[in-house]
């Protein structure tokens, strides 16, 4: 199993970033724990968020995997979620992205994500949630 890692996801952030960038998007905020980041991006409606994530993910894993940041080989889930944030709930946002380790200690992301769907009534489907790691190790230096 392949994390993200303390010591380079500063790295990936800012990969990440330029990727957005290309793409003539804004980024605002990226953050995240070992098993997932969340990306907050001011979109201009020239590309599909699905494609700004395929985006990111196709190019992020060939960063990550070519520089041989983890041993074996880097992939992310398949999926993600979207979602449009107001600008009344920008700030609450931004905040929750840069707090995730604190988040995370009280709960994990899928019972968040869960959540979240439900509080907003989406429907969705079980099998089709992302896969639930075990045990995820909050973000640490040194080797996978």
């Amino acid at each position: 199993m392949s994390l993200i890692n303390k010591a380079w996801k500063d790295r990936l952030y800012k990969y990440i970033s330029g990727i957005i960038t290309n793409k003539k998007q804004k980024l605002i905020v990226i953050n995240g724990v070992a098993d997932h980041i969340h990306i907050l991006v001011s979109m201009t409606g020239s590309i599909s968020v699905g494609e700004l994530v395929k985006n990111i993910k196709e190019h992020s894993t060939k960063f990550i995997n070519s520089e041989k940041l983890v041993m074996g080989k880097f992939q992310w889930q398949e999926g993600y979620g979207g979602f449009s944030c107001s600008k009344s709930h920008m700030r609450n946002t931004i905040h929750y992205i840069e707090n995730q380790e604190a988040h995370h200690h009280k709960k994990t992301f899928r019972e968040e994500y869960v959540e979240l769907l439900e509080e907003y009534n989406i429907p969705y489907k079980e099998e089709y949630l992302f896969d639930q790691i075990k045990d995820v190790p909050p973000l640490q230096g040194g080797e996978d």
